[in-house]
């Protein structure tokens, strides 16, 4: 199916419908002005050329109308996170009502938490991944704190059977077959970020709702690189951020998705902020708290302007190339940079992330045994911007909105010489 030569490579590219969104995005470059091969979406995703006009847009409005802009702006500033919501919901999979962008990813975890996360004696443990981002780690630990428990009792690590890499389903079968009646929240990242496997959404979701439990989703790695169909998933909440594959810069805002079942519940706990209030009274100022319904009523403040402009360039893109365009350009990259890695014939390399391209996402984590850190710093020097994980991996991520086949194989050259 592929064949291991730039010749090859460069049909791909010339075949490629999907190739003219590269050119709608802005490069680094070497000294010498060459673009440098950027393998490194998942960590931070590149700036939309557009992005600029965007950002620059609300400054001559701001410059032009001071807080008039919050009516008389191009785009008015009050209703600002409102142009953002469709997009959203379309790229994540879910109804307008069960998105908003606001806050970053763990603040909105933290809060989605306060309401999702409600233990009792009984009925008050936490299971993760084992390896989860370690900020989704920590938030979970605190909230296990914050209700007096003790984490070493009450945060359950699903994990990879030994001599693995990969957390199976069955295992977390078995978690909750054995402790479910004590499990209060599966708080699950998507996409895991050391390993790029995706994990079985829905599956999950329908798990822990078996046993009672609330189920929620870390879509950091998720977001803009698989689609997740959150509302049919059934998840309660996810969350995410927009600097990685959603190409919004960085420490950009976040998203989170609330399903629409708990639209309208009352009896929901929630840390509430002024935002998040009932949009006819909002400016009254001395009404009692009122909650929009859906995912809305868990804003905390008016939103971050700027920020929101570039995640609503990204987004007009990402609507244009259609994430089932994109995740079909994604299965090929990856393809063709597994068949490229796997062709070195190098016993020291491993490929950890899953065969299956309906388990991974754009992200291939390649274990190199015995390398350290200056494998990397080689191959940043050799002009490839990728992204290394202790102890010994290179995490590398094709993008299919920006990068090429092209991309692929001068990576694979690179490492190949370096390694020699």
């Amino acid at each position: 199916m592929y064949q291991n030569s730039l010749e090859y490579a460069q049909q791909c590219d010339e075949d490629d419908s999907m190739s003219r969104f590269r050119r709608q995005f802005l490069f680094p470059k070497d000294i010498k002005g060459k673009n440098l091969v950027y393998l490194c979406g998942n960590s931070l995703g590149l700036q939309p050329k557009k992005t600029a006009s965007y950002i620059q847009q609300e400054l001559d409005d701001w410059s032009k109308y001071g807080v008039e802009g919050h009516l008389d702006a191009q785009h008015p500033w009050l209703p600002y996170h409102e142009f953002l919501t469709e997009n959203m919901a379309t790229l994540v999979g879910a109804k307008p009502s069960e998105v908003v962008v606001m806050n970053s990813l763990t603040t909105n975890l933290h809060l989605l938490m306060v309401s999702f996360y409600d233990p009792t004696p009984s009925k008050y443990k936490i299971v993760v991944e084992s390896d989860a981002f370690p900020s989704d780690k920590y938030a979970v630990e605190s909230q296990l704190k914050f209700h007096g428990h003790d984490p070493n009792d009450g945060l359950i690590l699903w994990s990879p059977r030994e001599g693995e890499e990969l957390c199976r389903f069955e295992d977390l079968e078995a978690i909750m077959e054995e402790q479910g009646d004590e499990i209060a929240l599966l708080m699950i990242g998507s996409t895991n970020y050391y390993t790029g496997q995706h994990f079985p959404l829905k599956e999950i979701t329908e798990l822990g709702h078996r046993y009672g439990c609330r189920v929620g989703f870390d879509l950091a790695h998720g977001a803009g690189n698989i689609q997740p169909n959150l509302h049919e998933t059934g998840a309660d909440f996810a969350v995410w951020c927009s600097y990685k594959y959603l190409n919004s810069g960085p420490g950009s805002l976040g998203g989170c998705f609330v399903h629409e079942r708990h639209a309208e519940n009352e009896n929901l706990k929630r840390f509430t902020g002024w935002w998040g209030h009932n949009k006819e009274t909002r400016f009254n100022m001395r009404h009692e708290f009122d909650p929009l319904p859906g995912a809305e009523g868990w804003q905390l403040s008016n939103p971050a302007i700027l920020s929101m402009a570039a995640i609503r360039a990204s987004l007009d893109i990402f609507v244009e190339a259609g994430m089932d365009r994109l995740r079909e350009k994604s299965e090929k990259l990856t393809g063709f940079l597994e068949f490229l890695v796997d062709d070195l014939n190098d016993d020291r390399i491993n490929i950890i992330t899953p065969r299956n391209p309906e388990e991974r996402g754009c992200q291939l984590s390649i274990q190199v045994r015995s390398a350290d850190k200056k494998l990397h710093t080689q191959l940043t020097e050799s002009g490839v911007i990728s992204d290394w994980r202790e102890p010994d991996v290179i995490r590398v991520a094709p993008t299919p909105l920006y990068n090429s086949f092209e991309d692929v194989f001068e990576f694979v050259e690179r490492l190949k010489e370096i390694l020699n």
